[in-house]
């Protein structure tokens, strides 16, 4: 059975309806919560087959309230990259997968918005991302992408939303798996999310189930390309 290190970064952010496919392929997933007492990071990729990093927002990467204990998730996640292991970056973790590849980070300002991710290359995720995928986005800054990354979709605002590097990692710049609920216990744990919080919630509610719909594809695609699956 395989086993990947998951690392939250708030108490609201969890893998949410990604968990119910990990457990469905017998991928077993340990929470870190280095936010906590007694949450430190691992020293590095020894006893995991990959890496899952969550979301952050409202804290940055470069603008903001910095991340805390970023520079020890970065040397964590380019631990796991030297290994050839696997890491899935959600979010912030999307940006912290591309610095930690070689690239680095644009400072946005913390936005919450709903959109569409639009496929870009046929056979992205071994042909498992639909052609449009819907997405509630909560991310400050985004994702400046080495120069070996291949987007395979991009959102609204023309940005990469979904991108693969080194061969076996991939980074979302929203959740895919992100539940109604997640996103109200965010909006209750920080006072600096933006105003119109409501409508990005209401806009959550009415896509969810195409959102739940395009996950199932995608996590088939997310397996095969990172070889989860795989004999060890």
């Amino acid at each position: 059975m395989r086993t990947i290190c998951v690392v939250q970064h708030t108490n609201s952010e969890h893998l949410g309806l990604m968990e119910d496919h990990f457990e469905n392929r017998t991928i077993r997933f340990r929470y870190v919560r280095p936010f906590t007492a007694g949450g430190a990071l691992p020293r590095d990729g020894a006893g995991f087959d990959g890496l899952v990093l969550l979301g952050a927002a409202p804290f940055g990467v470069v603008t903001g309230e910095l991340m805390p204990g970023m520079m020890a998730e970065l040397r964590l996640a380019a631990d796991f990259l030297a290994r050839g292991k696997p890491v899935i970056g959600l979010s912030t973790g999307a940006i912290l997968l591309a610095v930690a590849a070689g690239g680095g980070a644009l400072d946005t300002p913390l936005q919450l918005q709903a959109g569409v991710a639009r496929r870009t290359v046929q056979d992205a995720l071994g042909g498992h991302l639909p052609a449009e995928m819907p997405y509630i986005q909560c991310l400050r800054d985004r994702p400046v992408l080495p120069a070996d990354a291949t987007v395979l979709a991009m959102g609204d605002d023309d940005a990469p939303a979904v991108f693969r590097v080194r061969g076996n990692c991939l980074g979302f710049t929203f959740h895919p798996g992100l539940k109604s609920a997640m996103l109200e216990d965010l909006i209750m744990e920080f006072d600096s999310m933006p105003d119109d919080c409501s409508v990005a919630l209401q806009q959550l509610r009415l896509r969810q189930p195409a959102m739940a719909a395009a996950l199932s594809e995608v996590m088939i695609g997310i397996v095969k390309i990172t070889g989860l699956m795989a004999d060890p």
